[in-house]
């Protein structure tokens, strides 16, 4: 009884520190106020003055340049990380281990080194060229590629080599094969890795702040310029409670119809094993 008690406790104390803020943001989201008062009551000042206000072109082209990177920088990460997890998985069993192990350095490096690495090689003279989306485009596809590979190639070890196999001996080309057999089997990691992608590139400030030239804006980077030039504009509450809002809906969605699709499956195994035995 006491164990139990214990860890409901843990378990409320851990979804409190993972949402308390949040929930936090969104109640004074309704204030108007960065003050953490509400002196108008509840209001939906903050929600109209991400259309209203004097900062909204601003915003806006900030909004539209996150999406823009992240888009153009996922949907090329996805497709080289696709690419690159099937021959990483192909190659010989030790030089696969040194080739994932340099994939994986990215990944658990410091990103301020990564920054600065990368601010230093766009410096370089035969560089130069590379300026404005090129460049921000560039490093977003760099550490969000490694990130793909790592979703891809735990599906790469689940899948039978033999299908492969299967599908050259049919008659299928080495392209076909792929396209056919291989891509399909991977479905599932291309997109989880396509969505990593998408939200690391949203998410990213160091990397953005320390690479973008002067003029272009992200989300992330446009609000450290507001909130270092002043307090934080009550707008910020409103556009963080969306944020919020659209990915609970997409995750709650994306969850129902798992559990639906899970729901359906042993039905399907039922009418299975009722059919087998008479030989149908």
């Amino acid at each position: 009884m006491v164990k139990k008690v214990l860890a409901n406790c843990y378990l409320y104390v851990i979804l409190a520190l993972m949402y308390l803020p949040i929930m936090v943001v969104i109640v004074f989201s309704f204030s108007n106020s960065t003050l953490f008062r509400f002196p108008n009551g509840f209001t939906l000042g903050a929600y109209q003055s991400i259309f209203t206000s004097p900062n909204t072109p601003a915003l806006m082209s900030a909004l539209k340049n996150t999406f823009l990177i992240a888009i153009i920088a996922s949907v090329v990460a996805t497709l080289l990380g696709t690419i690159s997890a099937i021959g990483i998985f192909n190659l010989k069993r030790r030089v696969r281990r040194v080739v994932e192990s340099v994939n994986q350095m990215p990944i658990i490096n410091s990103e301020i080194v990564m920054a600065v690495s990368l601010m230093v090689f766009f410096a370089l003279p035969f560089l130069s060229f590379m300026n404005g989306y090129v460049k921000l485009i560039i490093a977003h596809i760099t550490f969000c590629t490694p990130y793909v590979i790592l979703s891809v190639m735990p599906r790469l070890m689940q899948m039978d080599p033999n299908i492969y196999e299967a599908a050259l001996d049919l008659g299928a080309s080495q392209t076909k094969a792929l396209f056919k057999v291989i891509i399909p089997m991977l479905v599932p990691g291309i997109i989880s890795g396509f969505v990593m992608a998408f939200t690391l590139s949203i998410d990213d400030f160091i990397i953005t702040q320390l690479n973008k030239t002067e003029g272009i804006q992200t989300l992330s980077t446009y609000l450290y310029e507001d909130a270092r030039i002043k307090s934080l504009s009550p707008f910020w509450f409103a556009v963080f409670s969306i944020m919020f809002v659209v990915v609970l809906f997409i995750l709650l969605s994306i969850n129902f119809y798992n559990a639906k699709k899970l729901g359906n499956e042993p039905k399907n195994k039922v009418k299975h094993t009722v059919r087998n035995p008479s030989g149908r």
